[in-house]
């Protein structure tokens, strides 16, 4: 039977680490920014309705979708984004559910694991049986992200005050992944989840 697993988690966390380690360990990871930008793609409903929400300026001379553009009209404006992310989660949501319709078919893998840092705020955990969150205190996070992305505090805290709090999404979770650690003890946690589902 498949299990399909939905992970989350914020800046730093370390989701797209974990979701490379269960690739590794058998699992189908559906990566839900990487649907994002087929959702966006000429010929696609959610690619229309950018056109006729946004205006025809959005889009680049291939006719693909101009994104610096469209983020232009969409950035610091909450009514815009809520009128941009009510087309787009939807159409990724479709293109996630494909691909586990796909994967349940061929019978190949027994875990999918859907990834997506706005999972709670699209409504996308009911996809999943399990939701997992991977957890890191705020100030371990900001100092990853410096180290990492070069960016100013304010930068990093800014976009920290957007998200979701650890407290909003664990109480939200199946599982927690606590990635205050080293990685392998991260790692650690995720290898007991997997044993877990696999003898199940």
């Amino acid at each position: 039977m498949l299990k399909i697993i939905a992970l989350t988690g914020g800046i730093a966390s370390g989701k797209s680490t974990a979701a490379r380690y269960l690739k590794e360990l058998g699992a189908h990871v559906i990566d839900a920014d990487l649907l994002g930008h087929r959702a966006y793609e000429p010929g696609s409903p959610a690619h229309s309705q950018v056109v006729v929400a946004f205006g025809q300026d959005v889009l680049a001379e291939d006719g693909s979708i101009a994104r610096k553009v469209l983020g232009g009209k969409v950035f610091g404006k909450p009514d815009q984004l809520k009128k941009l992310t009510d087309i787009v989660w939807p159409a990724i949501r479709t293109l996630a559910e494909e691909e586990i319709a796909r994967v349940r078919r061929e019978n190949k893998v027994h875990v999918v694991l859907l990834e997506a840092a706005v999972l709670f705020e699209a409504g996308w955990e009911i996809v999943g049986d399990e939701v997992w969150v991977n957890i890191v205190d705020r100030e371990v996070a900001i100092e990853r992200t410096m180290l990492r992305d070069k960016l100013p505090r304010e930068a990093i805290e800014a976009r920290l005050n957007s998200q979701l709090t650890n407290a909003e999404r664990t109480a939200r979770a199946d599982h927690v992944i606590d990635n205050n650690g080293t990685q392998e003890a991260m790692l650690a946690q995720l290898r007991e989840h997997w044993q877990r589902i696999n003898a199940a």
